[in-house]
């Protein structure tokens, strides 16, 4: 059975693929491990890229995760990647998120706020109980100073160039990067930015159908 390497999004963890059927394959769910002070968006890619002993991997990556593969994937051609509700390129980043390097109000949230769980399930599109659930369990655990270390390095990413070797998935509800900025090859009709729990048996079949 092949192994696929799933990338979670902004603070998550494996959890975030858990309502995904991925009896296709072995998926290898990669950690987050400790920024450097200052470290770039680019910079972190490459190293997590060394946590995947496969010369020709599969990669998957949702939100944060899309962005740090897309990195993966433009210094290395071998790689056959996928993004999930995330951009390949900062072009592909609205205008709002844009003039947030110049006004990084980011960086006074409070802890509580981040974790707010109604708030964040209005923002990132979610109003089933069970996927408010999974959304509070993976909040609890969020840890702020990730957090806004990997928003400013977002926040700083300037890569223009699109590698061959992505495939993106979007879905037409994303509130955070809304479809119309992105060009996606596939699009899920409904998809919110946690598409891979809002729209689980869709991106179960797509994943399937890409992979194998």
């Amino acid at each position: 059975m092949k192994k696929v390497y799933f990338i979670s999004g902004l603070g998550a963890d494996k959890r975030a693929f858990s309502m995904l059927d991925l009896s296709f394959c072995e998926p290898v769910f990669i950690d987050w491990v400790k920024p450097h002070k200052k470290e770039s968006l680019k910079q972190y890619a490459l190293r997590l890229r060394q946590l995947i002993p496969d010369e020709h991997p599969t990669v998957v990556g949702v939100s944060f995760g899309g962005m740090l593969a897309a990195e993966m994937a433009k210094a290395d051609s071998c790689m056959n990647v996928i993004i999930i509700a995330s951009n390949k390129s900062a072009a592909e980043f609205p205008f709002y998120l844009r003039t947030g390097k110049y006004l990084p109000l980011y960086k006074w949230l409070p802890n509580k706020l981040i974790k707010n769980v109604p708030l964040v399930s209005r923002v990132l599109g979610l109003k089933d109980y069970e996927q408010k659930k999974l959304l509070a369990q993976i909040l609890a655990d969020i840890d702020p100073d990730f957090l806004k270390w990997a928003i400013e390095a977002i926040l700083a990413w300037k890569e223009k160039e699109v590698p061959g070797n992505i495939k993106h998935i979007h879905g037409t509800k994303d509130k955070l990067l809304p479809c119309r900025y992105v060009k996606a090859d596939f699009i899920i009709d409904g998809g919110t930015h946690l598409i891979s729990i809002n729209k689980p048996k869709e991106i179960s079949t797509l994943l399937k159908d890409l992979i194998q």
